[in-house]
Parts: structure tokens; C-alpha cells; sequence
């Protein structure tokens, strides 16, 4: 998983995985949801996260074993 965030235009990537992006749809007005061929989400985009978030700079993450 690959977490990226451009300044420059405030947006904020997640990518699950590296294999091309068949098809993208805006799920919500500024979410944007990436798919792979077999229809798999592969990546997410937010647009403006500046707006719904305090710092996009900044990640936190946490593993859990159960």
C-alpha cells in the first residue's frame, strides 16, 4: 500500500495495489474510487482533503494481531 499526497493540487492517493487502472468512478463528490480489470478497487483518491482533514501530511498506522 502506497499513501501519496499532492500539495500542490490537495489531493490524497491510497493505492492498494500496482496494476493498471481499468475504470474510475466518482463514488461521492471529491472520492474517487480506482478499479482493475476484474473490478477490484485498487487505489482511492479525496480530493481537497485539506478540507476534511486537519494534516494530510501526516499518517498514523497501526497493526492488530487477533
Amino acid at each position: 500500500m502506497k499513501i501519496t499526497y499532492d500539495a500542490e493540487v490537495d489531493v490524497l492517493r491510497i493505492i492498494f495495489s500496482n496494476v493498471p487502472i481499468e475504470e474510475s468512478d466518482e463514488e461521492k463528490p471529491g472520492i474517487i474510487l480506482d478499479y482493475d480489470d476484474a473490478g477490484n478497487i485498487v487505489g482511492i483518491e479525496i480530493i481537497d482533503p485539506s478540507k476534511l482533514i486537519d494534516n494530510p501530511c501526516s499518517v498514523e498506522y497501526s497493526v492488530s494481531n487477533s
